[in-house]
């Protein structure tokens, strides 16, 4: 167990709502409870899990289905492989319009019933055993039993309650449940999500401190509060269900802002880092160290990810040097014409070797995301090994020493020259490609040297530098330096 009991003696937070429907929400007589066809809507939750029905309308789960890239990465993938994808996208996005017989490659979704689309309530808590560790490897109950992290679920007539250590973001078996659909391996058995296996190798999947998926992905409300709008229950934590993580949706959708304040919330407290200027003047090093995601980052699916930093260097009003300054439309140069461009993400190559876009093709694969942390004790050497270093420029001299420095870090979702691709091919609208946000992680940090109150010599240069932060990043300790694609663009 990574977290302790809170009040009433109840497991402090969850990933599911556990507690059933009283008569008061339903009409139902007690002897009945909702047929299946009923549970299948999330509108009928919504009547007594009105919190975690709007919540959950507003999430990206909700809008699996939805999403207008998946949508046009799955017709672009059934007609490049002749339909050999089959329902490789659908069965994590629409699993139940899968599991019902009422699609086979997802093609056909806007014939499909709402309440058969997207990651829903009845999807997620009839989950029953995790079969394996990626795509989508779950099987669901059918009697019709709603799980969740209560030992003590309130009786009701809607539906059977009953716990799941599946469903117990309290539990370290609940990871297994998130991994099972977030950790993806294609054809060519290429692992291109691997967020659960991320997870598995950092502190936070074992040592006191860490934390589940759930723990760090539904945000638990400080106060008691009755998990159902009906008499009868009491006061418990509860947790939210909008599941903020870095995507977006990109078509209007419910809570818009509220997602994206907090998928900024999450980017903010992401990582640590530095910066920091040699006493000559000549060169730059940025440091970032990944200290909250629980995972690498980015994660997910890296192929389709843009990170990278900016810099600017400056003497007096005038720009000495620049590298990864956005596009007009958010995006980052290219390293053709910005070879010090520090981007991470991964690259995805077919056989040949040449660089591909599409996850269907990748039989390749070259990465360099900030790794997860290791252990959260300092004694310990692997303390440092996310403690990432990157030189600016990286074979010059800085034309001019500045006399002020700042760096931001940008992030795309997905990256836009995806999306142009997928434009081309004529399956997605290009209206789609301009909602495309570039977000920041973390706030611009500046250099001067009146705020550079940290120095370190570095053993590569043997040069002293001194450094700025506004985190608890400690510029003494040892640091790695970054990996840099050989192979991609």
């Amino acid at each position: 167990m990574i977290r302790t009991r809170g009040a009433m003696g109840v497991l402090s937070t969850t990933l599911a709502i556990s507690v059933a429907v009283p008569l008061a929400c339903t009409s139902k007589s007690t002897d009945a409870f909702l047929s299946r066809d009923e549970m299948l809507d999330p509108q009928a939750c919504s009547k007594c899990h009105a919190d975690h029905y709007k919540e959950w309308s507003g999430s990206m789960h909700a809008y699996a289905a939805e999403d207008p890239v998946f949508v046009a990465m799955n017709k672009r993938g059934q007609r490049e492989t002749n339909g050999a994808l089959g329902d490789f996208c659908v069965k994590c996005h629409a699993p139940l319009a899968v599991r019902d017989g009422l699609t086979k490659d997802g093609l056909d979704l806007a014939s499909v019933p709402a309440n058969r689309k997207g990651v829903t309530c009845f999807f997620c808590h009839t989950v029953d055993q995790v079969t394996g560790t990626h795509d989508a490897a779950l099987t669901s109950g059918t009697d019709l039993t709603m799980r969740g992290e209560y030992k003590d679920p309130v009786a009701n007539t809607a539906h059977r309650a009953s716990y799941s250590a599946l469903h117990d973001r309290d539990q370290l078996e609940s990871a297994r449940m998130c991994g099972a659909c977030h950790d993806i391996v294609n054809g060519h058995g290429q692992s291109l999500e691997r967020t659960f296996a991320e997870w598995q190798t950092s502190v936070f999947s074992h040592a006191p401190g860490g934390a589940t998926c759930g723990q760090c992905h539904m945000a638990q409300g400080a106060n008691l509060e009755p998990i159902a709008q009906a008499p009868g229950v009491f006061a418990r934590r509860r947790h939210a269900h909008t599941f903020a993580a870095v995507d977006l949706a990109l078509t209007d959708f419910p809570q818009r802002d509220t997602q994206r304040a907090e998928v900024q919330a999450q980017l903010d407290k992401t990582l640590q880092s530095a910066l920091c200027v040699g006493a000559t003047g000549g060169q730059i090093k940025v440091m970032l160290d990944n200290v909250a995601a629980g995972h690498s980052f980015p994660s997910g699916a890296v192929q389709d990810r843009r990170l990278w930093v900016e810099v600017t260097a400056y003497a007096g009003a005038d720009v000495v040097y620049r590298s990864g300054a956005p596009a007009t439309d958010g995006t980052p140069i290219a390293r053709s014409t910005d070879p010090d461009l520090w981007l991470m993400r991964d690259c995805i190559f077919d056989a040949a070797g040449k660089e591909v876009h599409m996850f269907w093709q990748a039989e390749q694969l070259e990465s360099n995301v900030l790794p997860g942390q290791a252990t959260f004790d300092p004694t310990d050497p692997r303390f440092y090994q996310t403690h990432i270093v990157q030189t600016y420029p990286r074979a010059a001299q800085l034309p001019k020493a500045p006399d002020r420095v700042t760096m931001r870090v940008h992030l795309q979702p997905m990256g836009t020259d995806v999306l142009d691709d997928l434009v081309a091919s004529g399956d997605l609208d290009p209206a789609v490609r301009t909602k495309m946000a570039t977000l920041d992680v973390g706030a611009l940090l500046e250099w001067t040297a009146a705020q550079a109150t940290a120095t370190y010599t570095d053993a590569t240069d043997h040069q002293l530098y001194r450094c700025v932060t506004d985190t608890n990043f400690n510029v003494v300790s040892d640091r790695v330096p970054a990996t840099n694609h050989t192979r991609c663009k």
